[in-house]
């Protein structure tokens, strides 16, 4: 997969299938239309290409909302390459670019851009000014403009149609199960290992503390998980909390820390990556130290239990 940071890196590619969207969290709804568009690529003897844009259009037209992302922009790349397309335009997304009109879009960027043949959108897909656009308005452009396009139908599962905003919810409410049937992977996040307070050291539960890479990610509700961890392309177990720690700290200051099973190398600077398996237990203050070192022998052995390992 070849990936573009600005519309004009593009080169241009044969019988191009496109399709644009956001595509936070590349789930199963998104997977869909791209497995569609490949197929679409193929039987053009073209070559399939994805434009999304960063920042998240949200961020810059609705700059104060607290919006939480399931994907940084690596992330998406990695998800995105998984797919399988050919090509993949990251577009610089401001204030400037959101003006477009919808025939604008499609004039100018779509087509004279990127040379579109073939245009594979999701269902109920807006796009332009005020989000103008709609696939009536591609269906009267595609003649005029000389594209086809395609529409997917809603994705349902339990007859629930899937979405980035219940991915969200779900994980918010530490919902994992529900996030990984309708991502079809885990749900994970990476940052690098910074120094803490070593309160975790001090009581037998040495932590790893993860500063993460991006501000806009949403980190799942507070509480214990099992987990697995990636360290250096190597794959380890571990026991993650999310929260503020309120037994053994005074600060309301969320924490993000991993104690690693079996593993006491130092970390400090290092990324690590987490994917989280299974939630364990909300987050609870304890009366004491003891009861908290109590507990959390439990909770090892419970993570353990969940990730099958002895």
């Amino acid at each position: 997969m070849k990936v573009y940071y600005h519309i004009e890196e593009f080169e241009g590619a044969a019988n191009a299938a496109v399709t644009t969207g956001t595509f936070d969290g590349a789930h199963i709804g998104h997977q869909k239309i791209l497995k569609r568009l490949i197929e679409v690529a193929k039987n053009a003897n073209g070559e399939s290409v994805l434009l999304t844009f960063h920042p998240h259009p949200r961020l810059v037209l609705q700059p104060d909302i607290d919006l939480q992302l399931l994907n940084t922009q690596q992330e998406k790349i990695k998800r995105l390459e998984l797919a399988g397309i050919d090509h993949l335009i990251i577009h610089p997304f401001t204030k400037e670019f959101s003006r477009l009109s919808s025939m604008e879009f499609v004039r100018d960027i779509l087509v004279d851009q990127i040379g579109t043949k073939k245009l594979v959108i999701g269902y109920d897909h807006h796009f332009g000014r005020n989000r103008e656009g709609s696939f009536e308005h591609l269906l009267e452009y595609g003649p005029t403009y000389g594209f086809d396009v395609e529409e997917i139908s809603a994705l349902d599962i339990d007859h629930v149609n899937v979405s980035s905003t219940k991915i969200r919810t779900a994980l918010l409410q530490g919902d994992l199960e529900t996030a990984a049937t309708y991502l079809s992977y885990n749900y994970e996040f990476s940052g690098k290992v910074v120094k803490g307070k070593q309160i975790g050291r001090s009581i037998g539960f040495p932590t790893a503390n993860i500063d993460l890479e991006s501000s806009h990610k949403l980190i799942p509700a507070d509480g214990v998980y099992a987990v697995h961890v990636k360290i250096n392309n190597s794959l380890h177990y571990g026991m993650l909390n999310i929260g503020l720690r309120p037994t053994v700290s005074n600060e309301n200051t969320k924490s993000v820390e991993v104690n690693i099973f079996d593993f006491d190398q130092e970390l400090y600077g290092t990324e690590i990556t987490v994917i989280l398996q299974h939630r364990v237990r909300d987050e609870q203050r304890f009366s004491s130290v003891d009861n908290l070192k109590s507990q959390l022998e439990k909770d090892k052995q419970a993570c353990k239990k969940h990730l099958n390992i002895s």
